[in-house]
């Protein structure tokens, strides 16, 4: 018997995770039905000569949606975006440091993904200073606030493309220009915005960025870095010299060219499809913030540069676990924040940063959704969260 599309939840939770791509789950067919399943890249035989060609036919394809000039040897492949924002941060500090020992200094926004955040201690442990650079009301950063805290002896800055609770873009090029005008290496996490909103590495003018393939309806577990060539680095795992020495373990093809084919399916539409989910956005958020009980966390929205599929609001005189459960009731699926912290009880790090007080930020929603979301969709759902709010 059919299912009733009226018994299936609506996805609104994308910043957490998307479904694959036909793209993706074609690409992966393909490789499973090849003679190249399974053989090792890394191997000298044919069907690992074969295995490594297809690597670098993804590896290629990931380059050109990040910049018309951007090497293929610049992508290093990671197991998520996870690892990526951790090969970064650390790799980046201490390979900086090694180049130069009087750089024991790194600098983060306090808007930063818990993949971030919590590798700090681990920086400390390794010898260096941490200091953090705090959100505008709106949630992006001042370069003028970095600029405060820049000298002479920061190694790294490490400050995202795009906030994945809020969706606040950030100056990522004016932030990497007063970095690298005090000789530091600047990190932006992009697994929220990247092939969401257009860039180009270049033009953004950092050493390194992170992206991530489930963000953007690619595998889970496959992510990359890209960095700029001659960019200091000190590996984090060893073990084998695979990614030129820069990652070690043998690499995943067949989630490589998953990645691959949704690159080259999204990257020349990206702007157009920014247009078609900004007006969305902007229509949920003018639905629901017409409502006395329901804000925008980044205040006037229509003033703040942001991602177009996220909406992000709290709803006074409610909690956030209380809504969301009442929302799942109703069909629909959205989210208190990041899902890496979505078991926390307390208030979102992103929000406090942004001076949002407590007992509002307690009761915070973030609906996520990508050019694949049915816009009746949306307006039920406002319907619905507009009811629950009283």
């Amino acid at each position: 018997m059919a299912t009733d599309p009226r018994d299936v939840p609506v996805n609104l939770d994308y910043a957490a995770s998307t479904p694959l791509r036909p793209e993706a789950v074609a690409a992966q067919a393909g490789y499973d039905a090849s003679p190249i399943a399974g053989a090792n890249p890394n191997s000298l035989h044919t069907l690992g000569r074969r295995a490594a060609t297809a690597l670098e036919g993804a590896r290629r394809s990931v380059a050109r949606s990040l910049g018309a000039r951007v090497r293929p040897g610049e992508v290093v492949f990671t197991g998520g975006g996870t690892e990526a924002n951790h090969l970064a941060l650390m790799g980046l500090a201490e390979g900086a440091r090694d180049r130069d020992r009087g750089r024991t200094r790194v600098i983060v926004s306090a808007i930063e993904h818990d993949s971030i955040l919590d590798n700090l201690p681990s920086l400390r442990a390794r010898g260096f200073t941490v200091d953090t650079v705090r959100p505008r009301r709106c949630g992006s950063v001042d370069p003028a606030e970095l600029e405060a805290l820049l000298a002479d002896d920061v190694a790294l800055v490490s400050i995202m493309l795009a906030n994945n609770e809020t969706g606040a873009v950030q100056p990522v090029r004016e932030l990497a220009a007063r970095a690298h005008a005090r000789g530091a290496l600047f990190h932006t996490d992009a697994i929220q915005g990247y092939l969401h909103i257009p860039f180009d590495v270049d033009d953004l003018g950092v050493d390194a960025l992170s992206l991530a393939g489930h963000k953007v309806g690619g595998p889970v577990a496959c992510g990359a870095l890209y960095l700029r060539s001659r960019t200091p680095l000190r590996p984090q795992v060893l073990g084998g010299g695979q990614e030129a020495g820069r990652r070690a373990g043998t690499q995943d093809v067949r989630a490589a060219v998953a990645l691959a084919a949704v690159a080259d399916a999204l990257a020349p539409g990206v702007e157009e499809d920014r247009e078609r989910l900004a007006a969305l956005s902007d229509r949920l958020y003018g639905r629901l913030c017409s409502h006395p009980a329901i804000e925008a966390t980044v205040g006037d929205w229509t003033a703040v540069d942001r991602l177009p599929g996220i909406v992000s609001v709290t709803v006074g005189g409610h909690e956030t676990e209380e809504l969301v459960l009442q929302l799942d009731a109703a069909g629909f699926e959205v989210s208190g924040g990041s899902a890496c912290s979505s078991g926390s009880l307390d208030a979102s790090h992103v929000l406090l940063a942004m001076g949002i007080p407590r007992d509002r930020a307690l009761g915070s929603l973030r609906i996520s959704f990508d050019d694949r979301v049915d816009p009746a969709d949306l307006d039920r759902f406002a319907d619905a969260l507009t009811g629950l709010a009283g």
